[in-house]
């Protein structure tokens, strides 16, 4: 009862900031609209050509079956393509409504922005103690001195992932009985897959694996993924409401990114979901309207570290909304000084780049090539953004206003599918779009 009536929440909101958005659009010249390359000084021709040239090349390598490219600049989006089909047998061609599995791109785009509200709330020190926020770390020696931004940052030293899939699965490939169920119950309630029903106390098992994780004496940069999985619960507690009913009401809803959310086959979208993965080890069959990352599965499809999909237009919403430090369509959704701090490199005498949850461009990326840099060498220390596994990619840079997306499922039909980063494809593209502003 409590689930069907966070769904019809989020529904009715959705529909009624939609309406707000229209109105929004026609009035405010802050919401994105759609303009050519050269009303914003750029060289219409040239990106055009570029970028579908390295898109043919790349989908001719089979770095992923098809993508999308979407870039606003100054608020306009300028260049919004896709590219070859869902996948190899080109029977469904991308569309620009298509939706994605964003993948990690997930981290900036559901807790994030509810941490960040949460700091301007003044619930949230950086440079409290983390424990403040997961009282569990109180009482482990290695982890109850670490704080917020270190583990914002991953300057904390802790176990990049745990693979909790093993955890439910015997050695001979089936699934353990007591943890997995085809039908659902009432101890089974968690929906991993179509027929896939986790124990709802299994969530409780990720908490203690993760709490009883080994931490490292050595501070430095050391990218980590589990507290993601423990983000959702502590913003309920924070906000007394669900997660995913939290971010909808204060950021997407408004926004009028009505495709982001989790699991989408219970939202019924006319837009078509881009498949990921051919799984055969879990779901053994492809992977499609439902979360392709197994921890973000187990916890039942909503998560801070997987889980969301959405459409590049509402992505670019998002986006645009912290390249303008927290405003979007005349609202203010987060303080400009916490942005402006979430975006910044946390621990640069470390040798780290990283912002708080938001990635940032190598330390010296200016001075790398195309093939060594990350992202494109001419995004500026001040732009961020994040990637995501199944091969997306979002960036904003403030001091050209370019707001990058990309998205494509480069993990069909198999995750050993690696030439996108072989050919550094995402960020050949990019920087076509830094070549084509006219000085």
């Amino acid at each position: 009862m409590k689930k069907s009536t966070s769904a019809l929440i989020i529904i009715l909101l959705s529909i009624f900031f939609n309406a707000q958005l229209i109105t929004a659009q026609t009035t405010n010249l802050e919401t994105l609209s759609y303009d050519n390359p050269s009303a914003v000084g750029m060289d219409s021709l040239f990106i055009h050509s570029k970028v579908d040239s390295i898109m043919t090349f790349a989908i001719k390598e089979e770095a992923f079956p098809g993508a999308q490219v979407l870039v606003a600049k100054n608020n306009k989006i300028i260049f919004h393509k896709a590219y070859g089909f869902h996948t190899y047998d080109s029977v469904q061609p991308l569309g620009l409504t298509d939706i994605y599995d964003l993948a990690s791109v997930t981290k900036i785009m559901g807790p994030l922005p509810a941490l960040m509200k949460l700091h301007d709330e003044g619930k949230l020190d950086l440079d409290a103690p983390f424990s403040t926020l997961w009282p569990k770390w109180k009482n482990r020696k290695d982890k109850k001195e670490l704080t917020i931004r270190e583990v914002f940052a991953h300057q904390a030293g802790l176990v990049p992932y745990i693979i909790f899939l093993q955890e439910v699965m015997k050695k001979n490939g089936s699934v353990k009985n007591r943890f997995v169920r085809n039908e659902p119950s009432r101890r089974f309630s968690t929906r991993a897959y179509d027929n896939i029903y986790i124990k709802d106390r299994f969530k409780n098992k990720i908490y203690r694996k993760i709490n009883s994780s080994k931490v490292s004496d050595i501070k430095k940069y050391k990218y980590s993924g589990l507290t993601f999985l423990l983000y959702p619960e502590i913003i309920s507690r924070l906000t007394n409401t669900d997660y995913e009913t939290y971010v909808t009401q204060n950021f997407y809803a408004p926004l009028g990114a009505t495709t982001l959310g989790f699991n989408p086959k219970t939202k019924n979208y006319q837009n078509k979901i881009v498949p990921t993965e051919i799984d055969t080890l879990f779901r053994h069959e492809l992977t499609k309207d439902w979360v392709h990352d197994e921890n973000a599965a187990l916890m039942g499809g909503v998560s801070g570290n997987a889980g969301l999909f959405a459409s590049a237009t509402d992505l670019a919403k998002m986006m645009q909304m912290y390249m303008n430090y927290g405003s979007y369509g005349g609202k203010r959704y987060l303080s400009e000084a916490t942005v402006k701090e979430f975006t910044k490199v946390q621990y640069p005498e470390n040798e780290n780049r990283r912002g708080l949850i938001f990635d940032k461009p190598d330390l010296n990326n200016h001075e790398l090539t195309l093939a060594d840099s990350y992202p494109a060498p001419s995004t500026s220390p001040d732009s961020f953004g994040h990637s995501g596994f199944t091969g997306t990619f979002v960036w904003a840079d403030p001091q050209t206003q370019l707001v990058y997306i990309f998205l494509s499922n480069r993990v069909y039909p198999s995750r050993t599918h690696s030439n996108i980063y072989k050919y550094n494809i995402r960020s050949a593209v990019q920087q076509v779009f830094y070549d084509a502003i006219i000085d």
